[in-house]
């Protein structure tokens, strides 16, 4: 087990300290206030997510990165029911790793499949537990205002981070103003859920606004007796304790008594016939009664702010999250023979607690001829996950005429450990403007502690290293709306990620040089922008096939361009496009694939979607999705099939016909009910696409 470091514990006690002193602060302030020159009232403040790139207010077009957007219209209209498939028609993001399941929210980022699970940020703080284990956490997009989707390195203000990017989170917040909204969904699958919404002040002064939401949804898969079902409610509480000051409570509860289904089938009998056979779309390769996920979070915390005055901010944020998760899964690894898959048997137990929490002071500064937003952070983020993994071995199952009821061959003793991370960084950001020029230049440090712990043979593995990340950027911002710009950022990826030896993965380390041109039209919420990037990776960790250690591979190098327009073409026309090309190699490579193209990286993914509003209440949206050069294993000996998929959605307002408040909705994916292989792992683990989804909703607003 790790100790404290005395700078965490210098932390922990300067977070207390400012939760304390703030309130104290601004009381101060008001007396200075009120015996000084009068000065301009500040309004009545709400805290708001902020901008992921920046940390800070800062407007599209003079980001220096690229940066998209889904809005919770969006997530409607495309009928998302997980983050992961939100950002399926987003430009450099691969929604389809593990095709069809839903357990987890795999976004591959520019091609970087090793922190598809770890890159994901809740209303600016991380809530991905640890990565080398099951206990990743999921938000259902209900709960969500918006979802910003960072690429290329964020290091520099968020730490340990894929250098493919990060995913922020933007939570519903209470609202001073009444409102309510009701959902009831059905459709194929057995799907059904009911979700509500609620928010408004509270007393007659509005200093206080609550909101209140929640979900409870089930459905079947299209796997034999796989199931998914989630109940969750997320509690908030804004209090306004002072024109100047802002504090917001919130908590967030999940649970989900069935996680779905997460498996993978041979390369030979799912994108290729076996003897001249395909498995089916629908095939379930386990057992019933050996086939369980559970998964229990539970996040609390708050969001602190107080402006000292219209150049001076300071912020807060700390949450803690705790996780129950508990798995049992038979799974098919290889032929045994010309019709039979042979089988094991994973499980795990486990328990995650963590504890982050984020520090800032924003001054807006000006100095001759330059106008200076200056960001200064120190945040901590501390996790435990206990863990105890079993497995065992099953009998085969013949993949084309499977017969069920089958009981252990074997059972191992499990493997029972503890990892502890803890990280503490500081950093620095000074947005520059200068006339037309912007600059951006940051940096950070941090402290990484890392232990892995046998609680058998009380072995351990550690890591102890400390990192330096840097960002730069420049930008043009010409009158009519153009914005060139460059900027060159980095990113380290620490891990869990044990080799054969048991000995920890050195951390992965990202450096990326980008160049693009954004184009927002004065007064318009149109957006438009191209990106050329490079990215290379080192220490690189992957996982070995059929035994769970990793090693590092060497350094990939992720290259592409990337496309994306936003466009409101008439009031009643909008239209979302994104293309991106994406060319992810192993750069260096100790395994022989020195040259090949990295798994879970479509080279090209095209998307097209358009949503016009009749006059007569009617709505209708129409979109497809295109992924191309999908390679199937690192030797790069197959590929996935290229695959095109068509959405459409339906709705109409009821209040047209009487009913005030009210709106039906259908939501389709995958119209044409494609069948498809969606990605591979390798030649022995390949996963098949989502079958036609067709949902109807009913809403109420009030």
């Amino acid at each position: 087990m790790l100790h404290k470091k005395p700078l965490s514990i210098a932390i922990a006690a300067l977070s207390s300290s400012l939760a304390m002193t703030l309130p104290a602060l601004a009381k101060a302030q008001d007396e200075q206030a009120a015996t000084s020159q009068p000065t301009q009232a500040l309004n009545t403040l709400t805290v708001t997510a902020q901008q992921a790139a920046t940390k800070v207010a800062t407007p599209f077009v003079e980001t220096p990165q690229s940066v998209s957007l889904i809005t919770e219209q969006q997530m409607a209209h495309q009928g998302a029911r997980t983050v992961q498939r939100a950002a399926s028609y987003t430009p450099g993001v691969f929604t389809n790793q593990i095709g069809a399941s839903n357990r987890y929210d795999y976004l591959v980022l520019r091609g970087f499949s090793d922190g598809s699970l770890d890159n994901t940020f809740l209303d600016g703080l991380k809530i991905t537990g640890d990565t080398n284990s099951y206990s990743s956490l999921t938000v259902d997009p209900w709960f969500l205002d918006s979802i910003e989707v960072v690429r290329g390195p964020a290091s520099v203000l968020y730490g340990r981070a894929s250098p493919g990017g990060v995913v922020a989170l933007n939570s519903k917040r209470p609202e001073f103003q009444d409102s309510g909204h009701l959902r009831l969904s059905m459709g194929n699958n057995a799907h059904r859920s009911a979700a509500f919404d609620l928010t408004g002040p509270l007393g007659d002064q509005h200093r206080v606004a609550y909101r209140l939401t929640g979900i409870a949804s089930a459905a079947d898969t299209q796997f034999g007796p796989v199931e998914e079902e989630r109940y969750a409610i997320a509690p908030s509480l804004t209090w306004d304790v002072t024109d100047a000051t802002s504090l917001t409570l919130h908590a967030y509860l999940q649970k989900e008594p069935e996680g779905g289904y997460h498996g993978g089938l041979p390369y030979e009998g799912t994108v290729t016939g076996r003897n001249g056979r395909r498995i089916s779309n629908g095939f379930f390769e386990g057992e019933d009664d050996y086939d369980t996920f559970e998964r229990t979070q539970r996040m609390f915390g708050y969001a602190l702010e107080h402006r000292f005055s219209d150049a001076w901010t300071a912020r807060q944020r700390l949450r803690y999250l705790n996780a129950d998760v508990e798995l049992n899964q038979v799974y098919a690894y290889g032929w045994a023979s010309d019709t039979e898959l042979t089988r094991f048997y994973s499980g795990g137990d486990e328990s995650l607690e963590a504890w982050t929490v984020d520090n800032q002071l924003q001054a807006n500064l000006k100095s001759g001829f330059i106008d200076h937003t200056v960001l200064v952070g120190l945040d901590y983020q501390n996790r435990e996950n206990d863990i105890v993994w079993p497995s065992g071995a099953f009998p085969n199952i013949d993949a084309f005429d499977p017969e069920y009821g089958a009981e252990p061959t074997a059972m191992y003793p499990p493997t029972r450990q503890t990892h502890d991370l803890r990280q503490t960084g500081v950093y620095l950001q000074d947005q520059m403007a200068m006339n037309n020029w912007r600059l951006t230049l940051g940096g950070r440090y941090d402290w990484v502690d890392i232990a892995n712990t046998d609680l058998d043979t009380d072995s351990s593995s550690e890591l102890d290293d400390t990192q330096f990340s840097g960002r730069a950027g420049l930008l043009y911002l010409f009158d009519s709306g153009m914005a060139p710009y460059i900027s060159y950022s980095t990113a380290f990826t620490p891990t869990s990620f044990v080799d054969a030896n048991g000995d920890l993965l050195q951390p992965m380390e990202g450096k990326q040089v980008e160049a693009g041109l954004k184009f927002q039209p004065p007064g318009s919420e149109d957006r438009y922008s191209v990106s050329l990037f490079r990215i290379n990776q080192e220490n690189v960790g992957t996982k070995e096939q059929p035994t769970d250690d990793y090693r590092a591979v060497g350094e990939i190098q992720s290259q592409g361009v990337e496309f994306e327009a936003r466009s409101q073409v008439t009031e009643q026309l909008s239209v979302q496009a994104g293309y991106s090309y994406t060319d992810a190699t192993y750069e260096r490579s100790d395994d022989g694939n020195q040259g090949n193209h990295a798994i879970y990286s479509p080279r090209h993914q095209a998307s097209l979607w358009g949503h016009y509003t009749f006059d007569a209440g009617l709505d209708a949206g129409l979109g497809v999705r295109y992924h191309a050069d999908i390679h199937a294993d690192r030797a790069n000996t197959e590929t996935v099939p290229d695959y095109t998929l068509v959405d459409a959605t339906l709705g109409y307002d009821l209040a047209r016909v009487g009913l005030a408040g009210m709106s039906a909705r259908i939501n389709v994916t995958n119209l044409l009910d494609k069948e498809y292989v969606a990605s591979c792992n390798s030649l022995e683990f390949c996963y098949f696409g989502a079958e036609r989804s067709v949902i109807a909703s009913l809403d109420y607003r009030f």
